[in-house]
């Protein structure tokens, strides 16, 4: 599927998910309520949403059992996801489902995930096909001005609900303080913006509240559950991760292996991404019980694992792993006995592990921490963006295109096919 038909798809789901919302609020309150975060008539979490299942769960199209449970999983994520993150920065809560049960903070519960899942199976099995029809309706160069246009509007009304949210507004100097004509008119547009954005939150949401002043700062490194401890337990499961598969695959195969994800170091970012997003996902969960923990894990830990199958699958034309010839696999991406591994995972990390690490990261003094974060975060972006390249010139020298740009020949000298093959052993190319 093109670009332009996945921004297709994101404009029409955020528009049909908002006049769901808007029209549900309509009849339980009996008057018109915008239910959207922005401006527009657009609910950017059933955009994100249908995107996802749409790029996703495209091969479960005739599975209609698990289709349906891939995605209610993965709406129930971002909808807990995108609640307290809303929390976080209006200090007020947009839904409720308190009042329901088997809800979980309020903000997600097995009816509304029950409807998600229905939501999904149309969405694959009708809903794409539908919308992309529609699409075609549309000559080429008049839908690429109306996608452009689209993204435009949505990119500044964005701009302006999250600088209204974080409470610029307030802290605007006075127009007649500006002696420039120009910034003059910038500033009254900015205010006048900021303004109606933040009345129309306030009218939809009158409990919201927008963020003023500045954080008391931190005389501990890294503490809760912060940007700089996400990376470096992102990090710190790279390395484990790759440790751990690579003993397995010596105890499994008798020999020795690179599980690695890129081509600088022993690191498995599939590992170091499971850690960081499970301790982001269950940080506030980790004093529930070990059932709860397994379970979460259980689903969370399969349904993530499956998305990065496929995203490695379409975005490199490789396949990295595969599981046909374990019993009860889906399509070879993901196996029951790897998802019940991903919740023993989930019990021992965030029982045993989390508390040990994460008191010895706060223990790093506040300035080394924060260089050696960044510098950490300069190695491996550069490590993915390298491994990125090399996964790619790899692929298409299996079809036997020749290295035409200077980047392609840095690539065919430094990780030729000897290489890549003893650093990706298991990858098997698609194309």
């Amino acid at each position: 599927m093109s670009i332009n038909n996945l921004i297709w798809l994101f404009f029409c789901y955020s528009f049909l998910g908002w006049i769901m919302e808007t029209a549900m609020a309509a009849v339980r309150f009996r008057h018109y309520i915008d239910r959207g975060v922005l401006f527009g008539p657009l609910c950017m979490i059933y955009g994100i949403t249908g995107l996802i299942i749409t790029t996703g769960l495209h091969d479960l199209e005739e599975n209609w059992l698990f289709l349906f449970f891939g995605s209610a999983i993965y709406a129930t994520v971002i909808e807990w996801a995108a609640g307290h993150l809303l929390e976080r920065v209006s200090h007020t809560r947009w839904w409720d489902y308190s009042n329901r049960q088997w809800n979980l903070d309020g903000y997600i519960c097995l009816s509304a995930s029950l409807f998600w899942g229905l939501l999904g199976v149309l969405t694959v099995k009708w809903g794409n096909t539908c919308l992309l029809a529609l699409y075609g309706l549309f000559p080429s160069w008049a839908a690429r001005v109306v996608l452009w246009s689209l993204l435009a509007v949505l990119a500044l009304d964005l701009f302006a609900t999250l600088l209204t949210l974080a409470g610029i507004v307030h802290r605007l100097p006075p127009v007649e303080a500006v002696g420039n004509r120009l910034a003059m008119l910038t500033l009254r547009i900015g205010q006048w913006i900021l303004s109606h954005t933040e009345h129309r939150i306030h009218k939809t949401y009158p409990h919201a509240k927008f963020i003023h002043g500045t954080r008391e700062a931190s005389h501990v490194f890294a503490q809760g559950c912060s940007f700089y401890k996400i990376f470096l337990l992102f990090f710190i499961g790279s390395f484990l991760g790759d440790l751990t598969e690579t003993i397995f695959c010596r105890l499994k195969a008798g020999i020795w292996m690179s599980r690695s994800s890129v081509v600088w170091g022993p690191f498995s970012i599939v590992w170091g991404l499971a850690l960081a997003l499970a301790t982001v996902l269950l940080y506030r969960y980790r004093a529930r019980s070990s059932s709860f923990l397994f379970l979460a894990g259980t689903c969370l830990g399969g349904a993530y694992e499956y998305l990065c199958s496929v995203f490695t699958e379409a975005v490199f034309g490789t396949i990295f792993w595969d599981y046909s010839a374990i019993p009860f696999n889906l399509g070879g991406r993901i196996n029951l006995l790897y998802c019940f591994f991903w919740g023993f995972a989930a019990v021992i990390w965030l029982q045993f592990l989390y508390p040990k690490i994460s008191d010895w990261i706060e223990h790093i003094p506040i300035h080394l921490g924060t260089w050696l974060t960044w510098i950490l975060i300069l190695f491996m972006g550069c490590n993915i963006v390298v491994s990125s390249l090399a996964l790619l010139r790899y692929d298409t020298r299996a079809i036997g295109a020749p290295a035409s740009q200077a980047w392609e020949r840095y690539m065919d000298l430094h990780y030729g096919d000897a290489k890549m093959e003893l650093i990706y052993p298991d990858a098997i190319s698609i194309r």
